[in-house]
């Protein structure tokens, strides 16, 4: 699917990690067609020189997805409505480590970061709730565990139950909405394989470095791997859709995706909204920011 970018002027979009890769070619994108674009990223030397290269309608903003403290810090301070909340940013670690409130750290940064940042926004939203997820998706979630303290830890199960939860969430939070009569749509979205700068961590070098050399000699660009997440952003697109690329799920022009059955799972994605709940203290609320 080729898609037109319409005039953008007047809307105002967040991107979470949007100092490189897909975030930066997707707030580029809205950016160059008139959008005003905050970077919601991490460091802030990155984050304002990605924000000089775009140009004047993007700006920088610091957020740490691993902090809930910097969450909420964040999302007071940004004024006005929102039209897009791209919720970007990815994390993935070879190693099992804790964020700052003592999550093991994808899951706390990949869903919950961005759980707890769509809460507190989502009284100012107007059009789109839209998550990155990916193909990878298909391990399902040990809800007895979600800390990774009784099994040995595997990053990249660990990383592909992150990718099901973004599914799981936009699914429930689709779900929410539609029930309280709003018109945001909550959509998903997978870049396929894309040289990023983003490095697989499977756990097993040999994967690794082939998975590496693939990337160098088969992935299309950041700019072709933010087609999905325009098409779920800007798209005549349902809610609780899936964006990817139409070529094998790999590369390719912008289609919808069907994802997998756990990611369809509708005990699970309320199982997982009310866990999160209590994990980030936010609930799903339209009368005020949370």
């Amino acid at each position: 699917m080729t898609m037109h970018i319409p005039d953008q002027t007047g809307r105002t979009a967040i991107v979470t990690g949007g100092s490189s890769g897909i975030g930066k070619a997707t707030a580029a994108a809205l950016a160059a067609n008139g959008a005003r674009v905050i970077l919601a990223v991490r460091d802030q030397a990155r984050g304002r020189a990605a924000a000089a290269e775009i140009g004047p309608h993007a700006e920088s903003r610091p957020l740490d997805l691993g902090s809930l403290d910097s969450v909420r810090d964040f999302a007071a301070a940004v004024d006005g409505p929102i039209d897009y909340l791209i919720n970007n940013a990815g994390f993935m670690t070879a190693t099992r480590r804790l964020t700052t409130d003592g999550f093991e750290s994808q899951f706390g940064v990949n869903h919950l970061g961005h759980f707890a940042l769509t809460n507190r926004l989502l009284a100012r939203i107007t059009g789109r709730v839209v998550t990155v997820s990916s193909r990878n998706h298909r391990t399902p979630i040990d809800f007895d565990d979600l800390r990774w303290e009784r099994q040995p830890y595997r990053p990249f199960d660990a990383y592909r139950r992150t990718k099901l939860a973004n599914l799981l969430f936009t699914r429930e939070l689709q779900r929410r909405l539609t029930a309280a009569g709003s018109p945001v749509l909550a959509t998903a979205a997978d870049p396929g394989w894309a040289a990023t700068g983003f490095t697989m961590t499977t756990g097993r070098p040999v994967l690794d470095r082939a998975l590496a050399a693939g990337t160098r000699l088969l992935a299309q660009s950041a700019e072709d791997g933010a087609r999905p997440t325009l098409l779920a952003t800007l798209g005549d697109v349902p809610g609780a859709s899936f964006s990817g690329p139409g070529r094998f799920g790999v590369r390719g022009p912008a289609t919808l995706e069907k994802p997998s059955r756990d990611a369809l799972d509708d005990d699970a994605a309320k199982r997982l909204w009310e866990v999160s709940e209590a994990l980030t203290h936010t609930t799903f609320s339209l009368d005020s920011a949370g």
